[in-house]
């Protein structure tokens, strides 16, 4: 059995976060959760995680400069982007591949849902 998946979870909503956190966490997988961009910078670097789930609409920084920082940064430039927006607009999905993301998630999803596009990016990532 391969070790843990970890998974990093940047959004400014601490509610949105706990049920993320305990949601992955109880599927199995090691997650840290960090509610502001430049913590979550911070902690991709640190905590070399599989994957980051990551909020667009963010104060300080927002999740495309986030996600264009990460992809810069030879320490997290491998580290595939999921993106987890409340916006409805068509051009937040080609800003966030733009940015270097790597899939697109609309607010409010549920939890199977965002369980499923996580497989979906770690398998793919495993290959």
């Amino acid at each position: 059995m391969s070790a843990k998946s970890k998974i990093l979870v940047i959004d400014d909503e601490p509610e949105i976060t706990e049920i993320i956190q305990a949601f992955l966490v109880n599927a199995g997988y090691m997650v840290k959760v960090e509610n502001s961009s430049p913590a979550g910078l911070e902690t991709a670097k640190t905590f070399r995680p599989d994957l980051i789930l990551l909020d667009i609409m963010m104060p300080v920084m927002d999740g495309y400069e986030v996600c264009a920082k990460l992809k810069k940064d030879p320490q997290t430039m491998s580290i595939p982007v999921l993106f987890l927006t409340g916006k409805d607009a068509k051009d937040d999905a080609g800003m966030s591949f733009k940015a270097g993301g790597d899939l697109f998630i609309k607010k409010p999803f549920s939890c199977e849902r965002l369980l499923n596009m996580v497989k979906v990016v770690l398998m793919s990532v495993a290959k």
